[in-house]
């Protein structure tokens, strides 16, 4: 018998925001990220939530995820087969040497099978804790996530720029307006993982 696999709906951007959030609370929270200085990790869990969703929620092929967040094939397929066991093992100093798994890609992993055995995916809600919300300050990529919240994409410049307003990036030590960064970047964007990657690159010029 042939069995046709069918999108299941919902709406991947919050998905994909719960996904992020929950990877960020496996690493040990925001917090964690800034004393260990790895908030450039940000956008790569970002992207990385946006392909686990994709992939199991909407039932994307890897090249359809490709060509929507603007990454390669492989990479989509990289961070999908992560091995979620050995990343997991790992950030809690089980392995000395750090695997070859895509780290972001395993996070998700584990991120999205929380989420799908406890529930909490398929509610409509999106919350910050108060660890998150006190250290929004510096994690611009969550604080761009929260601001684009159920703003269409494809997105132009004038989109952003009327919901980004304000924000300041810090990426390696520099800090810029936001509104600098997106006069650097191209129009449309496709997607929220499109539009942090873009800023970051934008930021790491």
């Amino acid at each position: 018998m042939e069995i046709i696999a069918r999108p299941k709906g919902g709406d991947v951007d919050r998905m994909a925001e719960k996904v992020f959030m929950k990877s960020i609370e496996i690493l040990g929270g925001l917090k964690k990220l800034v004393e260990y200085r790895n908030l450039t990790w940000l956008p790569s869990l970002a992207e990385a939530a946006y392909v686990i969703v994709l992939r199991n929620e909407a039932l994307k092929t890897y090249s359809e995820i490709a060509r929507e967040l603007g990454i390669t094939e492989a990479t989509a397929k990289n961070i999908a087969t992560a091995d979620d066991v050995k990343v997991l093992d790992y950030i809690r100093g089980g392995l000395e040497e750090r695997p070859k798994e895509h780290m972001a890609g395993g996070i998700a992993k584990l991120a999205y099978r929380a989420l799908k055995e406890s529930g909490e995916l398929d509610l409509d809600e999106v919350s910050l804790n108060d660890e998150m919300t006190e250290i929004l300050e510096i994690a611009w990529a969550v604080q761009v996530l929260s601001k684009i919240k159920g703003l269409d994409f494809p997105a132009g410049k004038e989109q952003l720029a009327e919901r980004l307003a304000g924000i300041l990036v810090k990426e390696k030590g520099r800090e810029y307006r936001i509104e600098e960064l997106l006069d650097r970047i191209d129009y449309p964007v496709k997607s929220p993982s499109e539009l942090l990657h873009k800023l970051k690159m934008a930021a790491s010029a």
